[in-house]
């Protein structure tokens, strides 16, 4: 009786290939894993640290009491002694008296509320004088429990970074896990080729029919030129590029910040941990690399201006001429400034569970380059040139493991600024003779 569930595929010489719904159920318990641990994580975490402070905060009641006595209550830990300020105070409540140790909601826990630097403990205890009158707060379904202290601990909204990580990773790779289950590669292109044939909205479009593995560049013809005919979009804003780097910089270095004033404030104190601080110089120096990145890309989005492609016709056919139009603004010495013609050819293929990507330029045709001329603020540098499109080259093409993707580079190398470089996508159909048919 034949197998319905295959361990491996086919053997390749000495090795086997593990079986591609094995594989999926391993990596979805994997993710699973992910996305649980996520969520109990920041259960835990909303439980010990968001609700005590809620509650403190917004439920306990106002009173006063009186300070009887004050210590620095002290912990061992495997890093050293650890402190907390603990204060003695009593107050009453409708004729009954309460006289109890506390300061603020983590008092209440005996493992709670204790840290680093015996000082700073101490600068708290100093604030209270003993026979002396304070305000405080306390939970009115508990009349022991009471506070000298409110206000929230916003750097320990750091300690949810982790958990949500795992939720996204963990939820995301399980929606494009479930998007694969029963469905072949075949499947899924041709699922994605229906579906634009389906489109309700879009304008009906005879070039999809003829050639069914060409894309269909619906939005390469519907942003009409100021000089010609067609203004080419381009592939990634770098507004947008900027404002991500920026983000992921700030989280990243903001998790940094708290892990050495963690570390620093250790050392100060005289209790050295030196893993932590070897794993925060790691992650500084990535840090330092994110912030010179971010702030290249910033020179380049705000001190180089828009680039602008403008095309006479759309598509474009092998053997064909096309009038180009270029504008560069901004203010800026350039060195170089060149536009090119480039065909890049891309394969997309699993291994085991991955799924990998390799591309292969193999054509670079220099349509425009000047050298060492400035681009004045207010006066874009503007450029009409020419491309002859090669006869007998491939067409764009597009299917479920390889694509041909034909673009526009336009770049550039400034003085005293980062180089750039803007890619605009085109269409290459095949000639009307034959030219550039696979």
């Amino acid at each position: 009786m034949a197998r319905t569930f295959r361990y491996f595929e086919k053997k390749r010489r000495h090795r086997r290939t593990i079986s591609r719904p094995l594989a999926i159920v391993g990596e979805a318990l994997f993710f699973t894993v992910f996305l649980l641990g996520g969520v109990v994580g920041l259960i835990v975490l909303y439980l010990t640290l968001v609700v005590p402070q809620w509650e403190s905060n917004r439920e306990f009641v106002p009173h006063s009491c009186t300070v009887l006595d004050k210590r620095i209550g002290e912990k061992e830990s495997d890093d050293g002694p650890l402190y907390r300020p603990e204060i003695q105070v009593e107050y009453s409540i409708d004729d009954e008296k309460f006289v109890v140790w506390a300061y603020d909601i983590w008092a209440f826990d005996t493992t709670g509320g204790y840290s680093a630097g015996k000082e700073e403990k101490q600068r708290i205890l100093d604030r209270f004088q003993k026979s002396a009158r304070y305000p405080c707060w306390y939970d009115p379904d508990d009349r022991s429990r009471v506070i000298l202290q409110r206000g929230y601990r916003w750097p320990l909204g750091l300690l949810f970074i982790l958990p949500v990580a795992f939720v996204l990773i963990g939820s995301a790779r399980l929606i494009y896990l479930v998007f694969l289950v029963g469905r072949s590669a075949e499947r899924r292109s041709a699922l994605v080729q229906k579906a634009v044939q389906l489109a309700p909205f879009e304008p009906p479009n005879k070039a999809l029919a003829d050639y069914p593995a060409i894309p269909g560049g619906l939005n390469l013809t519907d942003s009409p030129g100021t000089t010609l005919a067609f203004r080419l979009p381009i592939s990634s804003t770098p507004s947008w590029i900027m404002a991500v780097t920026w983000t992921v910089s700030l989280i990243w270095n903001g998790i940094v910040a708290w892990l050495s004033v963690v570390a620093i404030r250790g050392h100060l104190q005289g209790q050295h941990d030196w893993p932590l601080t070897v794993f925060a110089s790691v992650f500084a120096v990535a840090g330092v690399v994110l912030i010179v990145y971010a702030v290249r890309q910033s020179m380049v989005t705000t001190g180089i201006g828009p680039t602008l492609v403008e095309i006479s016709e759309q598509p474009l056919r092998p053997g064909a001429e096309y009038k180009l139009f270029v504008s560069q603004t901004g203010r800026l010495r350039l060195r170089r400034f060149e536009v090119s013609l480039v065909c890049e050819e891309e394969a997309t293929y699993r291994h085991g569970t991955d799924t990998r990507k390799e591309s292969c330029r193999v054509s670079d045709q220099t349509v425009f380059e000047q050298e060492d001329f400035e681009v004045v603020r207010g006066l874009p540098f503007e450029v009409n040139c020419s491309v002859l499109l090669p006869e007998h080259v491939m067409h764009s093409f597009k299917s479920a493991h390889n694509e041909v993707n034909w673009r526009f580079i336009v770049r550039g190398q400034v003085s005293g600024w980062p180089d750039f470089e803007r890619s605009f996508p085109v269409l290459v159909y095949p000639g009307t003779n034959g030219n550039g048919a696979a």
